[in-house]
C-alpha cells in the first residue's frame, strides 16, 4: 500500500509537470536559469506525503542514516535539498523529488476572496517578465488553463489524509518522510 501511495504521488507530480510545461509554453513565463530566491526562503513547508519519493528515493540508495543526520543537525532552516552550487534544473540536489510548493510556486493560480484566479509568482518573475506576467494573468483570469494549487493539495490529501493534512518545516517533513518509510521496511526485511 506504501508504494502504491508513492507512486500516487509520482503520478500527481507528473500531471502537474505536464501542466507546468503547457502553462510555460502559452504565457512565455519561466525561471531564469540559477535563480533560485524562492529557494532561499527559510520558512518553506511541506507534509510527509509529497515527499515519500524522496525518502524512497533515499531508502534505496541507502543515504537514509545520513539524511536523518542532517535533518537533525542542520544549523540553517534552509531546505537540505537545496543545492546552491548546481547548475541547470533549479537549485535541488535531487530536483525530480522537490516538494509541491517548489512545483506550483510561480506557475499556478490561487482563488482569491472573489472567486477570481490569481496567477501566483514570485518578484522577480514580476518585473522581469512583467509583460508576459501581466498577459498570463489577464488570459488567466478569462479562464486560460493554469494549475491550481488548491486543487493540488486537495488531490494530495485524497492519496492519504493523514500523511497529507499536516505541514511541516521542510526539513522535518524531509525526515518524517524517511521515519515512515523506515518503518515501513523494517517488517518487510
Amino acid at each position: 500500500m506504501m508504494l502504491e501511495k508513492i507512486r500516487a504521488v509520482e503520478t500527481l507530480f507528473e500531471k502537474l509537470d505536464q501542466e507546468i510545461s503547457t502553462f510555460q509554453g502559452w504565457s512565455g513565463i519561466s525561471c531564469a536559469s540559477g535563480c533560485g530566491k524562492c529557494c532561499y526562503k527559510p520558512d518553506i513547508e511541506a507534509t510527509i506525503l509529497e515527499l515519500l519519493p524522496f525518502a524512497l528515493y533515499l531508502y534505496s540508495e541507502n543515504l537514509t542514516s545520513s539524511w536523518i543526520q542532517k535533518a537533525n543537525h542542520a544549523e540553517t532552516s534552509l531546505c537540505l535539498i537545496l543545492s546552491p552550487s548546481r547548475i541547470g534544473g533549479g537549485l535541488c540536489s535531487v530536483y525530480k523529488h522537490r516538494p509541491l510548493i517548489c512545483r506550483l510556486f510561480g506557475y499556478s493560480a490561487r482563488i482569491d476572496k472573489y472567486e477570481r484566479r490569481e496567477l501566483m509568482s514570485c518578484k522577480t518573475i514580476k518585473s522581469e517578465q512583467s509583460e508576459n506576467f501581466t498577459k498570463a494573468s489577464d488570459l488567466v483570469l478569462q479562464g486560460e488553463l493554469v494549475p491550481l494549487m488548491t486543487q493540488y493539495y486537495m488531490q494530495l490529501r485524497g492519496i492519504d489524509f493523514e500523511l497529507a493534512n499536516e505541514y511541516f518545516p521542510v526539513n522535518e517533513a524531509i525526515k518524517r518522510a524517511i521515519e515512515v518509510i523506515l518503518h515501513y521496511y523494517a517488517y518487510r526485511g
